[in-house]
């Protein structure tokens, strides 16, 4: 038999072993295209390996099969290296996403509009403003008690307001 005739049979049979080298990489990732990418490459290496192989395999099937399985793990070790180094990198005091904080803006400008006007000056005169409570009371010509407690009952409805638990 040439060596064009045995090429073609081996690529037929590899063609042959494809539905069952896909059912089974889909087992194991679960996600269509990941199985597809993962046949792929165990086609390639398949086909690399036998042309260098001097002895003709014994049972193609199991073997292919063996092939889309290592390749599985080895890419699954690789993702769990990636995520450990990606969570090693990130630091737990991280300020959140950038996406993220937008939103929470947008949030907290609502709950301040939705204040009573009175807790809504008394919280931005100390709060933004970065005013003393006898400050704020100053100007709003009250006692700083009073400013205090306004302060107080606004911190507790904006905390209730966007989902945080006060103590």
């Amino acid at each position: 038999m040439t060596e064009q005739a045995t090429d073609t049979g081996l690529r037929t049979a590899l063609a042959g072993l494809l539905p069952e080298l896909r059912a089974f990489a889909r087992f194991l990732c679960g996600s269509r295209s990941e199985a597809d990418d993962l046949v792929q490459e165990a086609l390639a290496r398949s086909l690399r390996s036998l042309d260098q192989r001097a002895e003709p395999v014994e049972d193609l099937r199991a073997w292919c099969l063996a092939t889309v399985r290592n390749i599985f793990h080895e890419q699954l070790r690789v993702r769990k290296r990636e995520a450990a180094r990606l969570r090693d990198a990130v630091p737990e005091d991280a300020t959140p996403p950038l996406q993220e904080t937008p939103g929470q803006v947008r949030d907290l400008a609502r709950a301040i509009a939705a204040l009573p006007p009175l807790l809504r000056e008394a919280v931005i005169l100390v709060g933004p403003q970065g005013m003393s409570h006898a400050e704020a009371a100053a100007i709003c010509g009250v006692p700083v008690g009073t400013m205090k407690a306004r302060v107080s009952r606004a911190r507790t409805q904006l905390a209730a307001a966007l989902g945080r638990v006060t103590a």
